[in-house]
């Protein structure tokens, strides 16, 4: 099949006068015969990566939307979509809302494969990536669906996810920490505490380390947008606002405590939350626990999560006498001082965390 009949699907799906995506090119006799691939995030209606494999001078593509196995146990869905022109290996941009595949793409991997098999409804490959190794297969289902699955183990090394974890908490003082230099300050905000569970594509919220809460809260699950395809536990607190604008733990119970959908939608509608995140105990298959405090911040930092409904609002090393009066002046629980170099102990009330009103 020639090429531009190859890309006719691709050319009818977009207007190449509102959309930055190339409209490709025919393909000089003296490219490289490489074989190489890219993968692109893309921040379309829902999160998914996009894999395009070189082949016969055009990228064939699949959509996965929750990202490639990470064992040889799984199979994980691969939507097969029409073919790319060459040029799509080096694209990342903003194609326009209301165009087809409206969001935000960028380039996760890029590298090289090889091809053991490439048939209609099978491809056997080995990728060799920044990000992602190994043997691979897409293969067709009999009803059509197309799925991926991880041949080879995952080489590259991770901590295991800790799951159910306690939360750790703080002890109410009076005394305020001696040398201010080993120590970092937070505001205590007045809500139910809350470990986030984040996956490619799944977000579990867990109230005072015990209750799943994920159904009364839906307005949380575009974080896992925010994280793209890391994984990671994060603590924080949900906060929601009463009738006089104050922060209040009661809304937050209310929601919780709701029964049936139609409560759900209503509730989310009069007590909308915002998730304030103050410590992460894994990222990217590191298991953060054991890292202090101070570690543990620059980590959250780095995740950069920050979204309509969930905040990561910054920490102060020192400075904690000011911070202390500005919450009393507003009316708030006070502050939490934490020790910079103190772990993170699951289900352990520690004066490395004091709460100071």
């Amino acid at each position: 099949m020639a090429r531009d009949e190859e890309l006719a699907e691709y050319n009818r799906k977009r207007s190449f006068a509102k959309t930055p995506e190339p409209k490709g090119r025919k393909p000089s006799a003296k490219e490289p015969a490489l074989q190489r691939f890219v993968v692109q995030e893309h921040h379309a209606r829902r999160l998914h990566w996009d894999l395009r494999l070189e082949h016969d001078g055009v990228l064939a593509s699949w959509a996965l939307p929750r990202g490639f196995p990470e064992t040889t146990s799984e199979n994980r869905l691969a939507i097969h979509t029409e073919d790319h022109p060459l040029e799509y290996l080096s694209f990342s941009g903003d194609i326009p809302a209301g165009e087809y595949g409206g969001g935000g793409m960028f380039i996760w991997d890029s590298g090289t494969y090889e091809a053991e098999k490439f048939t209609a409804k099978k491809v056997t490959f080995v990728l060799s990536g920044h990000r992602v190794q190994g043997k691979f297969a897409l293969f067709q289902t009999h009803d059509d669906q197309w799925l991926i699955h991880r041949m080879t183990p995952n080489e590259t090394s991770r901590d295991p996810m800790p799951l159910d974890v306690e939360p750790m908490t703080a002890v109410a003082s009076r005394t305020f920490p001696t040398n201010e230099s080993e120590w970092g300050f937070e505001i205590a905000w007045p809500g139910v505490r809350t470990l986030a569970y984040g996956e490619v594509g799944r977000l579990t919220l867990m109230a005072d380390g015990e209750r799943d809460v994920t159904r009364q809260f839906g307005e949380l699950a575009p974080l896992v947008r925010n994280l793209g395809s890391r994984r990671a536990v994060l603590d924080g607190v949900l906060v929601a606002f009463d009738s006089s604008g104050r922060p209040s733990r009661e809304p937050v119970d209310r929601r919780i405590a709701a029964d049936t959908e139609g409560q759900v939608r209503r509730l989310r509608r009069d007590a909308p939350v915002t998730y304030v995140l103050f410590d992460v105990l894994y990222a990217d298959r590191r298991n953060l626990v054991d890292a202090p405090y101070e570690e543990r911040r620059a980590e959250l930092d780095a995740l950069r999560l920050s979204g309509p409904n969930w905040q990561t609002p910054a920490y102060h090393p020192r400075d904690g006498l000011a911070l202390l009066e500005a919450s009393r002046e507003q009316g708030l629980d006070g502050i939490v001082a934490k020790r910079l170099a103190s772990p993170y102990r699951p289900g352990h009330r520690s004066r490395d965390w004091r709460q100071l009103r």
